[in-house]
This record gives C-alpha cells, sequence and structure tokens, in this order.
C-alpha cells in the first residue's frame, strides 16, 4: 500500500501548479523526442529480428504505460538496442511467440523485484562491470547489423558462431547496402551539433536515405509494409504457451529482466542527476514489469528506459510524464500517417544509424578513466564483462563480473598486516622495573579477522614461545566472524599452555560484540581487555 501511496504523491508533487503553459512545454518536448525515438524504433525493431512496426508498437505503448507509471516524471522508455542483443538470439531459437512469452515472465519478474523494493540492487555494480557490460552491448549491436549493412549472411545462436558462418558459408556482398550504410555513418558523424539537438542526425539521415530510395530504386532490403493498427497480426497467443517453452524460457526472461532492472534504474540515475529529481526506483521497476507483461499482448518486444530519449525529453524542457504520452501519440500518428513512407526505408540505413549509435553507447571517458589509472583490477572487470558479454548470454556476463570483483576485493581484504614490537621498559614513564624481568611485547593487528585471515594470525604467533606476556593491539580490525573469533581462542588456549598470558586492547565495539557473543570474554576472563595498551601496560605493572 506504501508505494501506491507514494506513487499517488509524487503525482500530486508533480502536477502541483500544472497550467498550460507546462502542458505546451511537455507537447513540444514529445514532438523532439518522437523525433529522436523514431528511427531508433524502427531500427531496435528490425535489428531485434522482429520488423520495424513491433519497434513502434513498443515505443507507443512503453511511451503510454511504463511512462505515466514511473517512477520519475522525465523517463522515456521503449526499445533498446541493448535488448536487441539477447532478443535476436531468442527471436532465432524460439520465433516471436517465444520473446512475447520472455517478455511476459520478464515483467511479472521486475513487478516482483519493485514490489520486494529491490531498488537499490544497481547500486552494488562496480563502475568497470557496468561500463564493460555497455562495452559488449554495442560491440553484439554493431555485429548484429552486419547483414544488413553489407548484403552478407550468418547463421548461429552465439556470436562465435555467426563468426565462423561468414567463413564457412556462401556468401553475396552488396555494394550498394555498404555504400548507403557508410553514407549514414559519415552523414551522422559530421552532422552540426547546433543542429542536432532540433533534428537529430539519425531522423536526418533517415530521411535521406529514404527520398534518395525513393528517387534511384535501390536494389536493396527495405523495412516492408507497416500496418496501420496498434494491434499487429502477431502479438501473444496464451493459449499456444506450453509447459516445454516455459522451462526453456526461464533463463531469457531472467537475462531480460535483469538488463531491462540495470538499464532502466542506470539512466533513472544519471537523467535524475540532469533533471535535479530522484527517481524511486522500486516504483520504476514496477512500472518497467507492468508494461513488459502488456506489450507482447499488443505485439511489441520487452522495452526498458532509454538514456538518449530521456536526456533529449529533460533538454527540451519536459515537466511531466505527460512528455512520454505524447512522444508515444505522436510515434502513432507516424505509424498510421507515414507508413507507406517508413516501409521504404533502407534496411541498410537503419544498420548504420544502429552501428553509429553502438558507438556513441561506450562511454570513452570512464574506459579511458580506468586505464589511464592503471589499476589492475579494474581494467580486468572491464576487459572480462565485456568479453564475457560478447561471447555468453548477458546474465552471465554480469555474474562473472560482479564475481571477479567479489573475489578481487576478497583477495585485498584478505591482506592482514601482523607486526610484533617487544616492550622496552627503559622508554616508559618512570622505567617500570616490573617489565624489565618480563618478556612482553606487543602484536599489532591490520585488517579485517575472519575465516580467510585467521589462519595468518596463527602462523604468525603459534610459534612464539619467548615472550610472557602478549598484548593484542586490534584498533587496526574493522570487523571479525565467528571464525576469526574461534581462531583467537585457539591461538589463547596454545600461548596459555606455553605459559604465555594474552591481553587484547583498542578493539572497536563491533569486534568487541562478536567477541562477546562467541564467549571469548568469558573464556579468558574480561579483565584481559583493555581500551588502549597503555592502560593494559599499566594493569600489568600493579599487578607485578
Amino acid at each position: 500500500m506504501n508505494i501506491f501511496k507514494n506513487y499517488g504523491k509524487r503525482l500530486c508533487e508533480e502536477f502541483k501548479g500544472y497550467n498550460a503553459g507546462g502542458l505546451g512545454k511537455d507537447m513540444l518536448a514529445g514532438v523532439t523526442v518522437a523525433a529522436v525515438a523514431l528511427p531508433l524504433a524502427l531500427a531496435f525493431g528490425v535489428s531485434s529480428g522482429a520488423s520495424a512496426a513491433a519497434g513502434l508498437i513498443t515505443a507507443i505503448i512503453a511511451g503510454i504505460v511504463i511512462g505515466f507509471l514511473s517512477g520519475a516524471s522525465y523517463q522515456i522508455s521503449g526499445p533498446t538496442g541493448a535488448m536487441t542483443a539477447i532478443l535476436l538470439s531468442l527471436v532465432a531459437k524460439y520465433q516471436l511467440q517465444g520473446v512475447f512469452i520472455a517478455s511476459l515472465m520478464s515483467g511479472a519478474i521486475l513487478l516482483i523485484c519493485g514490489l520486494l523494493k529491490l531498488g537499490k540492487i544497481v547500486s552494488y555494480l562496480p563502475l568497470p562491470v557496468i561500463t564493460g557490460f555497455t562495452s559488449g552491448i554495442a560491440v553484439i549491436i554493431a555485429f548484429g547489423q552486419i547483414n544488413n549493412f553489407t548484403g552478407l549472411t550468418c547463421s548461429g545462436d552465439s556470436t562465435i558462431s555467426k563468426t565462423i558462418s561468414y567463413f564457412t558459408t556462401e556468401q553475396h556482398f552488396s555494394l550498394t547496402s555498404f555504400l548507403i550504410g557508410t553514407a549514414v555513418i559519415i552523414f551522422m558523424a559530421f552532422y552540426p551539433k547546433r543542429i542536432n539537438q532540433y533534428f537529430p542526425s539519425s531522423l536526418a539521415a533517415i530521411i535521406v536515405a529514404t527520398i534518395c530510395e525513393f528517387i534511384f530504386r535501390f536494389d536493396v532490403s527495405l523495412v516492408g509494409e507497416i500496418p496501420k493498427t496498434i494491434l499487429l497480426p502477431e502479438r501473444l497467443d496464451l493459449t499456444s504457451i506450453t509447459k516445454e517453452q516455459l522451462e526453456g524460457l526461464i533463463v531469457p526472461a531472467i537475462s531480460i529482466a535483469a538488463l531491462g532492472l540495470i538499464e532502466s534504474l542506470l539512466c533513472g540515475a544519471s537523467a535524475g542527476r540532469m533533471k535535479g529529481e530522484k527517481l524511486d526506483a522500486n516504483q520504476e521497476l514496477i512500472a518497467q514489469g507492468i508494461g513488459n507483461m502488456v506489450i507482447p499482448f499488443f505485439g511489441g518486444v520487452p522495452a526498458t528506459a532509454a538514456i538518449a530519449r530521456t536526456a533529449v525529453a529533460i533538454k527540451s524542457g519536459g515537466k511531466t510524464r505527460l512528455t512520454s504520452v505524447f512522444h508515444a501519440v505522436i510515434l502513432l500518428l507516424s505509424m498510421i500517417i507515414l507508413g507507406p513512407v517508413i516501409s521504404k526505408i533502407p534496411l541498410a540505413a537503419l544498420a548504420g544509424v544502429l552501428m553509429m549509435t553502438a558507438w556513441r553507447m561506450n562511454d570513452f571517458s570512464v574506459i579511458k578513466g580506468i586505464f589511464k589509472r592503471k589499476i589492475k583490477t579494474q581494467m580486468a572487470q572491464f576487459i572480462l564483462t565485456m568479453a564475457a558479454t560478447i561471447v555468453f548470454d548477458l546474465t552471465i556476463a554480469i555474474l562473472i563480473g560482479v564475481l571477479f570483483s567479489v573475489v578481487m576485493f576478497i583477495l585485498k581484504v584478505s591482506d592482514m598486516q601482523i607486526s610484533v614490537a617487544e616492550v622496552d621498559p627503559n622508554r616508559l614513564p618512570n622505567h617500570p622495573e616490573q617489565l624489565k624481568d618480563k618478556k612482553t611485547a606487543v602484536v599489532y593487528i591490520t585488517g579485517p579477522l575472519y575465516f580467510g585471515t585467521a589462519n595468518q594470525l596463527e602462523e604468525k604467533l603459534c610459534d612464539i614461545s619467548d615472550k610472557e606476556i602478549l598484548i593484542l593491539s586490534m584498533r587496526g580490525v574493522p570487523f571479525t566472524d565467528a571464525s576469526g573469533v574461534q581462531a583467537v581462542q585457539e591461538l589463547v588456549s596454545e600461548l596459555s599452555e606455553k605459559n604465555i598470558t594474552v591481553f587484547f586492547t583498542a578493539i572497536q565495539p563491533p569486534v568487541m560484540e562478536m567477541i562477546d557473543r562467541c564467549g571469548l570474554t568469558a573464556n579468558v576472563g574480561s579483565d584481559k581487555f583493555f581500551w588502549s595498551t597503555d592502560k593494559a601496560l599499566e594493569y600489568i605493572i600493579q599487578e607485578n
């Protein structure tokens, strides 16, 4: 109930004082976003293995449903390049019905994540992992456009098998397609930035390519017929779902949900800084979940929040979530009115747009920083995640990147520092005679004391036999676990058999709490614990 209450509160704040001026800004921003979204929706629809119409339907439904239910006023959702990397292989194996079923399942997963308030999970992903993931997706997108870009053909379920098929099957290179795609890339690369913010380069490139197609009638593949309906002929059919399909689509559905979660929340966090408005991550997951459960019933493919369109909405002056709704309405009108023109767009032109989009997906400033700092762990995280994204399933790539990060972290924190310093009575105030005959040493421990480091402490101290008193200074121990405390307890017993008395000093509260809970305090006696080494020495002097 709190989720619905917070959503209602957010809507009230968002539309407080809303007037005709705000409505006009939302409408204008919606038109601008639609100009950016149109060519991308067409391109991502085709590159996903579905159709250009499926891409448009996805943008329309996502713009209305997800946009209105979103966790922020600025999020614009639709088909994205990252999602096509999953869908292309999914279509090849399960056809479009498989995509629709996986979308429905992934939507349910996202909805559950939102209800369980798992919106903060993306904050635990290291930046090099996210960057490597994004760069890997960019490579997959560009690779997936080779066929439309060159006229070549490939087969297989993975990037590696598709690459091999280019050399093992007969190929026919289309120079016309290659020239059209190359021209689009060059056009977008040199398109004036000052114009791009008002009239996007991708749309301009598609318009020029389509005009050339009408004039010269190129012998290349085209987008094809665009239905003038929001309900596509091929859409989710619940009666055709089988148990085998559900079982086979569990992993792809998790991949789609994981990608939707990561991309949508990262987009919201980034765009939120631009607009100065915080994203309600859990509400956003609920919106993405509901949207992706609805979209397949219209024949669309899975959607996520898109940073390019969201950034345009903010920069164009969009005030509320109605910007997303207006952009969807414009796309719907374009589909109905401009369908015959859209059908004549060369696929090679869309391939050029996507290749340029893939290039721009890479966050080169972050990548440059990773390699410039020469931090081996970060470099390895980036390269490993990028390679795993290209070679394996996207979810597996994220898991590999995170697991690698965890292993590196464990190895780093396992580097416990232990130093032993003998106590020189002549350097103490008043030169206490009581310590001159006592062989006393202070053991300084720095680093976490847990199952991974406990053996280091044992190895360092178990062979000590020439001391009578050991003071363990644990100010540098930030935390411990039961295994660490058990190791200390066993160490104290071994030293006690050698007539060595152990004192503990400078223990941090969380560590002391664990020591108490594990019974070490009771076993060795509370009189063996002191706040500082000085206090321990004072006690030893008084007792002797």
